[in-house]
């Protein structure tokens, strides 16, 4: 179920008449749908796909990702008071980077592979697999820390997109269990006000008590946060914004470039596809990626399964 919250950082700042409410500052994500809706997403968008091995691949590892998070559901539990001293100080209460993970992340590492059918995957990847499952718990907590901490070495890269995938269920299952109302968003907007990771894409909302609202979608534990439109995200520029997209395209993924950071973020537009989910549609847009790289524009923070998953799975 999501949940909303108002925190002051929230306010809406818009008219102010009758009529006008305040679009819910933090969503958090129902882990029961979240992995769910990707796999059947990506599912979707494969078919004809340049990539679509992979985009398959993908769709694999989310319904694998639905499993764990329906059935073992492995999450840490923070208790309201240590929320509370947390986000008093500006912090996101489940810190990627300094969270005291459960050792329940690794219990469901082993059972999102005991649902992957390894049999029509590259050598690597296999390879990869039974790495994971003969490593111990030091190892597996290693490679956690580097995956987290951006210290991932090139020998690392075909294990950790499962550990990703592990990970990804583990803080989206620990942020669905905070209690919206002590969340606050913070300082840094473009970062997760649960565990401060970056967004992987943003939707303009369709639907809602506030259409044309811009959501981020966290790359790791799925929370959505409002941030206003036509600020770039990374800089926090407004003069020299502006969407690119693949000419021929029906322009539901937008890239907005900003021309004083040279940076940019995907917008994914639901009025132009209603079934748009922001990790399948971003998997699926690499060529937008490859189109505004070239154009001289960094992206704004890597997708976590496209940084560590792509070379290894494509392969025929």
């Amino acid at each position: 179920m999501r949940q909303a919250g108002t925190p002051p950082e929230g306010k809406w700042t818009g008219p102010a008449h009758a009529g006008v409410k305040a679009p819910d500052p933090i969503l958090l994500a129902d882990p029961s749908r979240r992995f769910a809706v990707t796999a059947k997403r990506l599912e979707q968008l494969s078919k004809g796909h340049p990539l679509e091995p992979w985009l398959r691949f993908m769709a694999a590892l989310a319904q694998a990702q639905h499993v764990v998070a329906t059935t073992r559901a492995p999450a840490a539990v923070l208790g309201d008071d240590v929320v509370a001293g947390v986000v008093e100080a500006r912090l996101p209460p489940l810190a990627a980077d300094g969270h005291h993970r459960d050792a329940s992340w690794r219990e469901g590492l082993g059972l999102l592979l005991d649902h992957m059918d390894a049999s029509e995957l590259p050598p690597a990847t296999q390879d990869a697999m039974r790495q994971l499952r003969g490593s111990d718990t030091a190892a597996l907590e290693k490679l956690a820390d580097r995956f987290l901490r951006g210290g991932l070495s090139a020998e690392d890269t075909a294990a950790a997109v499962f550990v990703a995938a592990a990970l990804q269920v583990y803080f989206t299952g620990s942020a669905a269990r905070l209690n919206v109302d002590h969340l606050r968003l913070l300082e840094e907007r473009a970062l997760c006000p649960c565990c401060g990771s970056p967004s992987v894409a943003g939707v303009i909302t369709a639907t809602g008590i506030t259409p044309g609202t811009r959501y981020l979608y966290c790359s790791l534990c799925s929370t959505a946060w409002n941030h206003v439109r036509a600020v770039c995200i990374t800089c926090g520029g407004t003069r020299h914004l502006s969407l690119r997209s693949i000419e021929g395209d029906t322009g539901a993924v937008q890239a907005e470039t900003c021309d004083d950071c040279h940076t940019y973020a995907k917008l994914l537009y639901q009025l132009k596809d209603t079934q748009l989910d922001p990790y399948a549609d971003d998997l699926a847009s690499l060529g937008l990626d490859m189109l505004v790289a070239e154009a001289g524009y960094a992206r704004h923070a890597p997708n976590p399964l496209l940084l560590v998953g792509e070379s290894e799975v494509v392969e025929e």
